[in-house]
């Protein structure tokens, strides 16, 4: 998957029998790979419903942020009809990857589940546990919303009735929503959040792991808005978009050519 194994292979002339075979075997293991795939999304999907259940009846996170997805799932339904709406079946991989990233790029992708959702989740959790309220309140909006984003992408993802634009800007107006969310964070942990006189060692890593984090994921999401989803996934969002418009466009218009002369030849005929 991370194309290692291309990299280091030998390059030899592929023989027609050779290569027949070889586009057979990858064919059966990428009906593999989307079948384990789409079970996979299938857990992710009902986990992060059950996380999405549980921190919007918690009282934890503002109402702001409550009706953020429902707002930003309506625009996006607009845009789909209004301004930016599918063309062609949306099943080709062009519409369905946006952005083909590299080893390093999908280890970018983990740091950032890692930071942004697991170590969150973790820092909640053990918050519960801890009985400490400041620490769940002050993370809980950005992982209400960060759940609510993973969700919308795979839902969307699997419809072609969204086009790469529109699906584009998921992440785009999610992001932007939780750097505000996640500076709320920041000055939760910093500014009205203090040890004790006589913190124990256990609580002082407590409290600098809660800042680290949430400087992290401000760090973390600020780099992926500014330095890949403008300046690179959007765009490309549009490139795919503008070539498929263009390309259905041409073909209609030839369609449409065909067809008259098809029918100037048929007047002829009949005239003759």
């Amino acid at each position: 998957m991370s194309g290692a194994t291309l990299a280091v292979a030998p390059r030899v002339e592929p023989d027609q029998t050779s290569t027949q075979a070889t586009k057979s075997q990858q064919k059966q293991n990428q009906q593999s790979m989307v079948g384990n795939m789409m079970g996979s999304l299938r857990v992710i999907e009902l986990q992060l419903v059950a996380f999405i259940m549980v921190f919007s009846v918690s009282g934890l996170v503002p109402l702001l942020d409550l009706i953020f997805p429902a707002f930003a799932s309506a625009y996006l339904l607009a845009l789909s009809r209004l301004a930016f709406p599918a063309y062609g079946s949306g099943t080709s991989s062009s519409s369905q990857e946006i952005f083909k990233g590299t080893r390093w790029f999908r280890l970018y992708v983990v740091v950032g589940t890692t930071v942004g959702l697991f170590l969150p989740l973790a820092y909640v959790l053990g918050g519960f546990a801890r009985g400490d309220e400041h620490a769940v309140r002050s993370a809980t909006p950005h992982l209400f919303l960060l759940s609510f984003q993973i969700l919308t992408e795979n839902i969307i993802s699997g419809l072609s009735l969204f086009s790469p634009p529109v699906r584009a800007l998921v992440p785009l107006l999610y992001t932007v929503r939780r750097i505000f969310v996640i500076i709320d964070w920041i000055s939760d942990v910093w500014l009205h959040k203090t040890l004790p006189a006589n913190a124990q060692i256990k609580e002082i890593a407590w409290f600098w792991f809660g800042r680290i984090l949430s400087v992290a994921n401000l760090v973390y999401f600020s780099v992926n808005l500014f330095c890949f989803l403008i300046p690179r996934f959007l765009p490309r969002a549009f490139e795919i978009y503008f070539r498929e418009r263009d390309e259905i466009q041409a073909k209609t218009a030839e369609d449409k050519r065909s067809a008259a002369a098809n029918r100037s030849q048929a007047i002829d005929k009949k005239s003759d």
